[in-house]
């Protein structure tokens, strides 16, 4: 990797490693030979980016990160797994992101325009959507799954294999042990369905037609004292009562429909 203006001479990059002209690098900061870094994305300094990792444009990664090391997997035993991070995310200091495991699909994933905030940990296999915020020390265990525009509040701790619908969001110092259904907020240790995610989805464009829908899919998931299988097939019933809302409505019905670990009540 040739030497230009945008990379600090104290940095340490291998050669074989893949950087757009346009990517800067800050002093100190280290990148191996299976990296690739798209254009426009910053790197500071004493960050370690290693592994398999791919890493698109506009990324900004503060000072101190370590991504693409090597899962916390006992059984891990070398395999090149990979590590892959989409396009206007911001990962701040001390966040830790693992690359995944033969296990599952072999790669951690992060979408576009996630803010992931400071000493965050995304390990092995998880799969982050895109819009998504990390608010500080946020962990999340092997193979947990987030949707689009999920927030989880600081120091929130999540369950390996745990799965958060879109929308969803979670207090400060929540734990996350079953399935968080989309659009539900969720507080306490463990953690307890509280409402609906409203000033978020507002924000989205949702109207006031479209948010009722989505508390009515609430209240019968949490305030009518139905079981699952009741619950949705009231759900579905709602289907046809706005045209915006079907999309919610199946959004909703395929989340339950593969809770494997049951669902935050």
């Amino acid at each position: 990797m040739p030497q230009t203006a945008a990379i600090h001479p104290t940095a340490l990059i291998d050669p074989d490693a893949e950087l757009d002209a346009s990517v800067q690098v800050g002093p100190y900061a280290v990148i191996g030979p299976h990296v690739r870094i798209g254009p426009g994305t910053q790197i500071g300094a004493h960050c370690v980016i290693e592994g398999h990792t791919r890493i698109g444009r506009d990324n900004r990664i503060f000072q101190f990160a370590s991504i693409g090391a090597q899962p916390q997997d006992k059984k891990y035993a070398g395999e090149p797994t990979r590590l892959e991070i989409g396009d206007g995310n911001t990962i701040r200091e001390f966040v830790t992101i693992n690359t995944g495991t033969v296990q599952d699909a072999g790669v951690t994933r992060l979408g576009d325009d996630n803010w992931i905030m400071a000493y965050v940990h995304v390990a092995h296999d998880c799969q982050l959507g895109s819009h998504v915020i990390l608010a500080n020390a946020v962990q999340l265990a092997g193979h947990v799954h987030l949707g689009d525009w999920v927030f989880l509040g600081g120091l929130t701790g999540v369950h390996q294999f745990v799965r958060v619908g879109a929308h969803a969001m979670t207090a400060f110092q929540a734990r996350l042990a079953q399935d968080l259904p989309p659009f539900v907020t969720a507080a306490g240790n463990p953690a307890e369905a509280q409402s609906i995610n409203a000033e978020g989805l507002r924000r989205r464009g949702y109207s006031a037609e479209r948010l009722a829908i989505v508390k009515q899919m609430h209240r019968l998931l949490y305030r009518k004292g139905l079981t699952l299988e009741a619950a949705r097939q009231q759900i579905d019933a709602l289907r046809g009562e706005l045209a915006d809302a079907d999309a919610d409505i199946a959004l909703m019905q395929d989340f339950l429909a593969s809770a494997s670990r049951g669902i935050v009540r």
